[in-house]
């Protein structure tokens, strides 16, 4: 194989195939990005068995061919050349030539025959969305993911399609988070658990450009997601998820509107008193039109008050802190809308059209 292309278009593919190199594995070949030279194309994949990467970059193929080399020292190498074109090329023997003006290096290769290449996923009907709705989706969701190994459910987001909706949701047991998408088509019910960490990296690559978008198709064991010149797939999560509807209710004895730069810069001063993981709860206490900080710890304590729009009745209720401040951070929104019950019961932050639910249960005030 023999292949020549710009450095930045090296390190833009190599970046990419990176993500899916597992940081732990036994198996020495998943420790490498795989280079195809082919039928005119230049592309990079890597695999850690359940995530897999590939994408395409632009360069002139001298010689078709393919090799693995080692990820870690391969993406070091790249990133060290000098900005000029960069020629790669391997012999039998496995042993691959980088070359970059008067700087050359050797690297010991692998057979890239015996490289696990991607599933081959059947591309049929694919649920398009744009980069930006599906990068806003992961970044609105992907928080209130749970983060134990004892529920693989938790882990995931989970993706329901319905008609011209997609709707993502999250829990890890102390939160919700729910979004509801509108789609430019119409489609055939499915749905599917997506694991947290494909989300993320996908998340990271996107360009997040409105105009451009992204393919999507759900089989039974596997999700893929093609963009610009890279392909993602992903294995799903065996299981059922929670029925969140069922989690979610309409009543509230409370509702008060609020801007949220003011409440989330309230909650992140709160945190100064909770160093030991932010897990010291605060107090809301909601009353005439004002809601109430107040947060006591061995560190210091802390009071401020908010100007509200208010309905209904008095509460005085406890959270984590945390727990509110990541989802006002998500949200665009520059007034949002809080629904109450009681001290017991959760508080729910959303819009009007239910593009986005959140839900955070309170914290016992006897216990604070």
């Amino acid at each position: 194989m023999k292949i020549v292309c710009s450095k930045q278009n090296l390190i833009n593919g190599v970046n990419i195939a990176l993500k899916a190199v597992p940081a732990n594995t036994t198996m020495s070949i998943l420790n490498c990005i795989l280079i195809t030279a082919k039928d005119g194309y230049i592309k990079f994949t890597a695999t850690d068995g359940d995530l897999g990467i590939d994408t395409k970059v632009d360069g002139v193929i001298a010689k078709e061919g393919i090799i693995a080399i080692e990820a870690k020292i391969f993406s070091e190498v790249v990133r060290k050349l000098p900005d000029m074109d960069v020629s790669i090329e391997s012999d039998d023997n496995f042993v691959v030539k980088i070359n970059c003006g008067k700087l050359n290096f050797e690297i010991k290769g692998h057979d890239g025959s015996s490289f696990t290449l991607l599933p081959e996923i059947e591309k049929k009907d694919p649920i398009t969305v744009s980069q930006l709705t599906l990068k806003d989706v992961i970044r609105q969701t992907i928080f209130s993911i749970g983060q134990s190994d004892t529920n693989k459910v938790m882990s995931g987001i989970h993706f329901f399609i319905k008609e011209n909706v997609l709707k993502c949701s999250s829990l890890d047991g102390h939160r919700i988070s729910i979004r509801n998408i509108e789609l430019k088509n119409s489609y055939d019910t499915v749905e599917a658990i997506v694991p947290g960490k494909a989300l993320g990296e996908i998340s990271k690559i996107l360009s997040g450009g409105a105009d451009d978008d992204v393919e999507i198709y759900i089989t039974k064991n596997h999700i893929c997601f093609i963009f610009d010149d890279t392909t993602v797939v992903s294995r799903l999560i065996e299981g059922k998820f929670f029925d969140v509807n069922k989690m979610i209710s309409s009543d509230y004895e409370t509702k008060i509107s609020i801007n949220k730069k003011d409440l989330f810069e309230s909650l992140d001063r709160t945190m100064l008193f909770s160093k030991e993981g932010n897990k010291k709860p605060i107090v809301v206490r909601i009353s005439d039109g004002i809601l109430k900080i107040e947060v006591n710890s061995p560190l210091g304590s802390m009071d401020e008050e908010l100007e509200i729009k208010m309905q209904g009745r008095e509460v005085n209720i406890g959270f984590n802190p945390r727990f509110l401040s990541d989802a006002l951070r998500v949200i665009d929104d520059e007034v949002i809308d809080m629904y109450l019950v009681n001290a017991k019961a959760p508080c729910y932050i959303k819009d009007e059209k239910d593009s986005y639910i959140y839900l955070v249960l309170p914290i016992n005030l006897n216990n604070i």
